[in-house]
């Protein structure tokens, strides 16, 4: 499922025209981002939480020259599932 399918399937369950599904959606979207820009978490209960995971700078090599190369520090969105979601996937 694509943006564009997830914009008509809310537009679908919800009763609302497409163009205020796309700004519901676009506004979960933008909500859950700057709450993860801000270092926050996201707790969506029976769905799952959307944290911030800290990675630490270290060595890597190149593929092509194994050459050691470093990669920097970089910060990296996390989700982890459910009670609820894992259960109506199995």
């Amino acid at each position: 499922m694509n943006k564009s399918e997830l914009i008509q399937a809310v537009a679908d369950g919800s009763g609302l025209s497409r163009a205020d599904a796309t700004r519901a959606t676009d506004s979960l979207l933008d909500a859950i981002t700057q709450a993860l820009k801000g270092k926050d978490e996201v707790r969506l209960i029976g769905f799952g939480t959307f944290s911030v995971a800290h990675r630490k700078a270290t060595q890597g090599r190149n593929p092509q020259t194994g050459a050691p190369i470093q990669l920097k520090a970089s910060n990296q969105p996390k989700f982890k599932p459910g009670k609820g979601l894992k259960d109506a996937v199995n």
